[in-house]
């Protein structure tokens, strides 16, 4: 009897508690993921300078009123400049590096980002590029050595019903930890940012703060980042899908933005005469009108008359609508797009390729009637004007300065790229020019 318990004791010190608590029925395959990714979840606070009015209640009586004139009416007393601060989450996808996958949107407009750590370690954090089109955002935290990274898991094999995890810092909660299951994939949501696709839903609670947080699956594998709550409901989260994020990082750390993709197509709407033409139920999906030679849909085979339904099982509304989408993928990738032709459905494959900025001179002589070029004012002049196009009916002359297109401001040839890219397919278009030191607003009618 004593030489068992002489081996009883000696049992006990060989293993103690703490192995022992490895067989433990509470450390389940939720608790494990856990453990092993929270240290590499951080909680990103950010800083930005804005200015305000002095006087507390213009804000107020132009909210309460509906007028924002009061704002300007009760806000004479001046501004004042005041450092606002956010939260939210990330996790660390390099260790080595000391690179952190995050929202675009945790970090909009931030003067400065600091970062902690599960252990309380604190580091400042430089943007290496960002993307609010994806709305991801890649750091790198200054002066960090070696850190606990999350392993990588893959988003192309989800299963409906399989339990996730979430970790976050919800309401500035550090490291909190929901469990759900995946809901469905490849939803797509509308919002005033734009058209997302390809996302995944889950009823693990994400709340603000939790943006830019690690979806794991049971494994700890990283699936997804936690992006966007349902307006109006409960139990209805989203998370981009980590196979699409990676994508999106090799490229804004090789290149430090993602490129446009484009399919070389110009498109009007469809209307009700065009849809009854055409024998469709309804005016959804878009017409295509030219298709650019050596282009990815040329090479597709898509052609001039072609009605374009769908992009990757998407629905397409407009050409507009088209255009949101395509700022879901990324070059190279393959996209599914169902057509309708002669009366039959047909359904092809298109690569997506980069948009050729080196072609947009070309393009927009061609689409618009004009050319702009740097100018010694710091902002960009007509060099060129098509003869008939809609920029010499507009009345546009060699010399105007192009302070503003669309929505975008025009400092650097690349800007007019940017807004090529972006409206290329309107058919109106708001200018802010210059002509003898005089600003004007007109509308380009293509």
């Amino acid at each position: 009897m004593r030489r068992i318990l002489f081996f009883a004791f000696l049992l006990v010190l060989l293993f103690p508690l703490s192995a022992r608590a490895e067989d433990s029925p509470r450390l389940t395959p939720v608790v494990r993921a856990v453990q092993s990714v929270a240290p590499a979840v951080v909680n990103i606070t950010t800083s930005q300078v804005v200015e305000e009015n002095v006087n507390p209640f213009a804000d107020l009586f132009a909210q309460q009123f509906g007028n924002p004139m009061l704002r300007d009416f009760f806000g004479r007393g001046g501004k004042r400049k005041v450092t606002r601060q956010s939260l939210g989450s990330g996790v660390i996808i390099d260790g080595r590096k000391a690179l952190v996958l995050t929202n675009a949107h945790v970090i909009a407009g931030a003067s400065s980002i600091t970062v902690r750590l599960l252990d309380g370690r604190e580091f400042e954090a430089e943007l290496l590029g960002s993307d609010p089109d994806f709305d991801l955002a890649v750091l790198r935290l200054n002066k960090a050595g070696s850190l606990p990274q999350a392993a990588m898991g893959a988003s192309g094999d989800l299963l409906m019903g399989e339990t996730v995890i979430a970790i976050g810092n919800p309401y500035g909660f550090s490291h909190t930890v929901t469990t759900g299951v995946i809901s469905a994939s490849g939803r797509t949501i509308r919002s005033d940012q734009g058209t997302f696709t390809d996302l995944i839903q889950t009823d693990a609670a994400i709340n603000p703060g939790n943006s830019g947080g690690p979806l794991l699956n049971i494994l700890g594998q990283l699936i997804g980042i936690n992006t966007a709550i349902q307006a109006n409901a409960e139990g209805i989260g989203f998370a981009i899908p980590i196979d699409k994020a990676r994508r999106v990082v090799d490229e804004l750390l090789s290149k430090g933005a993602v490129a446009h993709v484009w399919l070389g197509l110009l498109a009007q709407n469809l209307d009700q005469s065009l849809a009854g033409y055409f024998n469709l139920s309804s005016t959804r999906g878009m017409l295509v009108t030219e298709v650019y030679d050596g282009s990815p849909g040329a090479r597709a085979g898509i052609k001039p008359g072609d009605v374009l339904l769908s992009v990757e099982g998407v629905p397409v509304e407009d050409r507009e609508h088209y255009l949101q989408l395509l700022r879901n993928y990324v070059t190279g990738q393959r996209l599914a797009l169902n057509l309708f032709r002669e009366g039959k459905s047909l359904n092809l494959t298109a690569e997506a390729g980069a948009f050729p900025v080196e072609r947009v001179p070309e393009l927009a002589f061609g689409r618009w009637g004009l050319t702009l070029a740097a100018s010694p004012q710091g902002a960009l002049a007509v060099s060129q004007v098509r003869s008939g196009s809609p920029a010499q009916k507009l009345g546009l002359q060699p010399g105007d300065l192009v302070l503003k297109l669309g929505g975008i401001v025009l400092e650097r040839p690349e800007d007019f790229a940017e807004a090529f890219a972006r409206y290329r397919m309107r058919n109106s278009l708001l200018l802010l020019v210059v002509r003898e030191n005089r600003r004007y607003y007109v509308k380009l009618l293509i």
